[in-house]
């Protein structure tokens, strides 16, 4: 079981690589975005404006996007469309949410790859 999780992340980690490195994709490393900033990431001015479906993103949904974002990582990869993060949310509950369920993917992820007792 081991090896197939490890061929399967090989498996989406070279998909990833290949879709970021095909011909055609332009990548500027030295344009100012590309440049690490030590600063708290800027204002957001979606936060508490509905989206196109007129809803709010809160605690739940950021659980939620929190639980799937190593997915949609992989995802906007493949499709620049697709983000990991709502921008349309309520702001701290979301954040707290995402944050959860990160760390509770994580923390699945970790646990289910530990080693096993052998007899």
């Amino acid at each position: 079981m081991k090896k197939i999780l490890v061929f399967a992340l090989f498996a989406i980690l070279m998909i990833a690589l290949v879709a970021g490195c095909a011909p055609g994709t332009d990548v500027n490393l030295d344009a100012p975005d590309s440049e690490m900033q030590f600063t708290t990431p800027g204002v957001n001015p979606l936060v508490g404006q509905p989206a196109e479906n007129g809803r709010v993103a809160g605690l739940g949904t950021g659980l939620w996007h929190g639980l799937i974002s190593v997915v949609t990582l992989v995802m906007s990869f493949i499709n620049p469309e697709i983000q990991m993060y709502e921008v349309h949310n309520s702001g701290p509950l979301y954040n707290l949410g995402f944050l959860i369920g990160a760390i509770v993917l994580f923390a699945i992820l970790g646990f289910s790859g530990g080693s096993r007792r052998r007899r």
